[in-house]
């Protein structure tokens, strides 16, 4: 959902032309998938980071604005909250040494905005959640000044129609209320996108969905939120419960929710768009001039712009992407389940065990999703939420097995072969795979490493709970620019 509203109010006809031209859309996509000519050559990838900015005491800074046009660079931009900011990567490809540049163009464009943000008494922290966050700074005066953000605020707390609700059941509890979406900013996030042909769509997605658990276990970075240790990766039930549109009673009735895993493996993208048309109603019915269908039958590319505005407010752990690039129309799936940082070369170990192991997975003589039940999957995918990288998942002929030795002995050379598929570097596959493999040996990544230091600041330090955790980011935030691998941090 990344483009400008300025509409607040909704009418009933809006709603009405908006459900006929998604359903149009939808025909139009139907058509085109049949044969129409999609750019799936050479299949390019994407990386989207999630930022937060914090001041000197480590307290979230509420400066976006001014940091962004500071920093004046288009591959930034503001997220929810005035304490978050966007970094879209260029896409590129990651044969060769593909891995290495998008390290080199990350870590220059971080530095370039962490001096920017300095000049405002800031400075970026990449984590899943910022753990100095309270209660008092997540409220709707907080969110980003784009009207966007307001519209969508407005439409999810007024489907909704009462408070949402968090309640949260970690290692500790949290349960309280909010009365707009203002804790979903909390929830910064990486995300990987990956440009796929139609026919091979299906398949990828099912790989993806069966190895979310996995991707979250070793990946976990959200230990905290509001001065309470919860899950290992946090973010997923706070942005699953931050944003549902539903009272108790659509809960009962089983209606679904708009974060959300899926309910079953599927066949083809259009099983996904059509799901969401079915089964979620609008929450910002804007409809554009272009007829669809007159675009196509003139040999145009349709835009589609409807269907994908709509796909842009069912937030899909894996998400399916209509875009169009240089003309061309193309396909991705966008993953979305790992929390941003440690450090960027963190972020790209993950990326690689995400492209080499969906490849390998989805071009076996014999699909995990053959094998693996959707609802094992699922299951995999919180309790690794959930436990990190203590969890024990569900896996095809191995039965219950700790994520860490899942990881070493079966998913691990898959990864390796998939990269090897893509066409990348020896070197960079062995290096980037290999923190994957120490982050399973040492069993530590950043979920770890952050507990691990609150505890330290607690029981050495005699600091209490908040002092604690104001330490660890100022210390999170020094070693994060080191760009060591987050399982040789120490904690002191």
């Amino acid at each position: 959902m990344g483009r400008d509203v300025s509409q607040g109010a909704f009418t009933r006809e809006d709603r009405v032309r908006y459900r006929q031209k998604v359903r149009r859309c939808l025909d139009v996509f139907a058509l085109m998938l049949d044969d129409f000519g999609f750019d799936a050559d050479r299949p390019m990838t994407g990386l989207e980071i999630e930022l937060n900015l914090v001041d000197s005491a480590a307290e979230p800074a509420m400066r976006n604005e001014e940091i962004l046009a500071n920093i004046a660079d288009p591959l930034f931009q503001t997220e929810l909250g005035q304490f978050n900011l966007e970094l879209n990567a260029l896409p590129r490809l990651i044969e060769r040494a593909g891995f290495a540049d998008y390290e080199q163009d990350l870590r220059g464009s971080l530095s370039r905005a962490d001096e920017r943000a300095a000049k405002s008494d800031a400075k970026i922290v990449l984590v899943g959640i910022l753990p100095t966050l309270t209660e008092g700074h997540l409220v709707e005066d907080n969110l980003s000044t784009n009207e966007r953000y307001r519209v969508l605020n407005d439409q999810i707390v007024g489907a909704r129609g009462e408070d949402i609700e968090l309640d949260i059941r970690g290692v500790e509890r949290l349960q309280t209320h909010t009365d707009s979406i203002a804790p979903e900013a909390a929830c910064t996030s990486l995300q990987f996108h990956l440009q796929v042909a139609p026919d091979s769509f299906a398949d990828y997605w099912n790989a993806s969905q069966a190895i979310a658990g996995v991707q979250v276990a070793i990946g976990a970075n959200s230990p905290f939120l509001y001065g309470r240790q919860l899950w290992a990766e946090t973010r997923i039930a706070l942005f699953e419960q931050a944003t549902d549109t539903r009272p108790d009673e659509l809960k009962a009735q089983g209606v679904r929710p708009r974060v959300w895993f899926g309910e079953r493996w599927i066949t083809s993208i259009f099983d996904l768009f059509e799901e969401n048309v079915r089964y979620f109603p609008p929450l910002l019915p804007i409809c554009e001039d272009e007829d669809p269908v007159e675009v196509l039958h003139a040999g145009g590319v349709p835009q589609l712009g409807e269907l994908r505005l709509h796909n842009g407010t069912v937030y899909r752990w894996n998400r399916p992407v209509y875009d169009i690039m240089d003309g061309r129309p193309h396909l991705r799936v966008e993953n979305r389940v790992l929390p941003a940082g440690p450090t960027v070369v963190d972020m790209l170990a993950n990326a690689a065990f995400y492209f080499g192991l969906a490849r390998a997975l989805a071009e076996a003589d014999r699909p995990i999703w053959s094998q693996l039940t959707f609802s094992s999957a699922e299951e995999n995918f919180h309790a690794a939420a959930r436990r990190g990288m203590d969890a024990v998942l569900h896996w095809p002929r191995l039965g219950d097995v700790p994520v860490t030795q899942l990881v070493l002995d079966v998913l691990l050379p898959k990864a390796a072969a998939g990269l090897d598929g893509f066409g990348v570097a020896p070197a960079e596959r062995d290096r980037l795979l290999g923190i994957i493999e120490q982050r399973c040996r040492t069993g530590r990544n950043g979920a770890v490493w952050q507990t691990e230091a609150v505890w330290a600041a607690e029981r050495r330090r005699g600091m209490d709970r908040n002092a604690a955790l104001h330490h660890m980011v100022q210390r999170y935030a020094e070693l994060q620019r080191s760009n060591e691998p987050v399982h040789t941090w120490p904690v002191d």
